[in-house]
């Protein structure tokens, strides 16, 4: 039987393969390849059979997996684990080269909410995906990925910032967190040059490519710490740890040959809203549900009957107890790492827990033996929010809101319990049943 700790290695392999939403959708695909699972694409008729094992790709950086079950869908329902693939952190900008003092620096947008202090000072890497035209003269799209230490944001000396360990790192955003990547001769063209690195990784000519969806990566691996190794640090552990433990539950061998109808719905663009045609505010899941009931039931009100039958966990992380800060937490609800799943609860439906829901994942939790915690946000901080919500609203299912303690949410390098992974594989193995 696995480990725990090789079940915690192979997600630090997950996310080395995966450093930009794109990498993880591909990383993915690979995996579910080696399990005969087939590709269908959105404007083809699909054709659907007891057993069978389909996913289907959004722009390249969501993906929804799912396997036909033995039973109607009208008796089990769909049992869905959504997630996402985007975490927080830099994109490079259209006119990405600025030369100026010798120098020629990357500018950046940020997306989400990253811990910008925690991006300087690190190996910083790209990648990402470029678009081009091929010899046919079709769009096509290529993945790029500078996986060596290519750019840095040094930090300002603590003399010309005397008060930096009293008031704290604040970087402008607009003057202040453009990356230096290289020195500049004035002779060269700044955009010809990053066009030229483009080119020399992605091995597509630079008069081709003609645009970019670019990701600040950290080259820096993933990594087992603590006297006893009980804790990993790794980048993108929101959320690519709840995408890795979906995919394993899914990729066993009793749920791949079992009587229910399973989904993984893994969606790009949680970090900013979901509101896109491939978030989770989006049609995707909605329309690939809709096409596997209206396929296997031949009755007008078949799909909702099956959604009515449904049920959806929303996994993504939750916020470990830190005792440094002990200020930041709701004193009656500690969450620790290595103690379990967390079930998120908010009386204003940031997370989509209600107590149906809290009663059955806790069924699911002692059926496989599985420690769990509930966690709630203090009530003078603002909450976060998840896919959960916005997919149960927009499906009319059941859902819930869980996932694994971590500290340091939204840094360039989160850590985590090296127990806690293995103990969410294993539910979401007894939820897929």
């Amino acid at each position: 039987m696995i480990t725990a700790q090789q079940q915690v290695q192979n997600l630090l392999d997950f996310i080395e393969a995966s450093p930009s939403p794109w990498h993880a959708v591909a990383t993915i695909e690979s995996q579910l390849q080696a399990f005969q699972f087939e590709k269908l694409e959105e404007s083809a008729a699909w054709q659907l059979k007891a057993q069978g094992r389909y996913y289907v790709i959004r722009d390249d950086s969501s993906i929804i997996m799912f396997v036909m079950g033995l039973k109607p869908l009208l008796e089990t329902g769909f049992k869905i684990i959504g997630a996402h693939t985007d975490s927080p952190g830099l994109r490079i900008k259209p006119n990405a080269t600025n030369a100026a003092e010798g120098l020629l620096r990357l500018g950046v947008e940020i997306y989400g909410g990253p811990i910008l202090a925690t991006f300087t000072d690190r190996d910083l890497g790209l990648a990402g995906r470029v678009s081009y035209k091929d010899e046919q003269g079709h769009i096509v799209s290529q993945l790029v990925n500078f996986d060596r230490p290519l750019l840095r944001l040094p930090n300002l000396a603590i003399h010309m910032n005397r008060t930096v360990n009293e008031d704290g790192l604040k970087l402008h955003k607009q003057n202040e967190l453009p990356l230096i990547l290289s020195t500049w001769a004035e002779e060269s063209l700044p955009q010809a040059y990053f066009s030229e690195l483009l080119q020399q990784q992605s091995a597509c000519p630079a008069e081709r490519i003609l645009s970019w969806d670019l990701a600040v990566s950290d080259t820096q691996k993933g990594a087992f710490w603590g006297a006893n190794n009980e804790f990993y640090a790794d980048g993108q552990l929101d959320n690519l740890a709840s995408c890795h433990a979906a995919l394993q539950a899914l990729l066993t061998e009793s749920v791949l040959n079992g009587d229910n109808s399973v989904v993984c719905a893994f969606f790009d663009h949680e970090e900013i809203g979901s509101t896109s045609c491939k978030g989770a505010d989006g049609s995707f899941l909605e329309e690939v549900l809709q096409r596997i009931s209206l396929m296997a039931e031949d009755i007008r009100e078949g799909y909702a009957r099956v959604l009515a039958k449904s049920f959806m966990i929303s996994a993504d992380m939750a916020h470990a107890y830190q005792p440094n800060f002990p200020w930041a937490y709701e004193p009656d609800h500690k969450v620790m790492v290595n103690k379990g799943p967390v079930i998120k609860i908010n009386a204003n439906q940031r997370y989509s827990t209600e107590s149906i829901s809290q009663a059955q994942f806790i069924d699911w939790c002692e059926q496989a033996d599985v420690p769990y915690q509930t966690y709630a946000h203090r009530s003078d901080l603002a909450c976060g929010s998840t896919i959960g919500p916005i997919s149960s609203a927009r499906l009319g299912i059941r859902s819930i809101d869980v996932g694994n303690p971590v500290w340091a949410m939204h840094s360039i390098r989160e850590s985590a319990g090296v127990l806690d992974h293995g103990y969410i594989i294993r539910v979401m193995q007894q939820f897929f049943g």
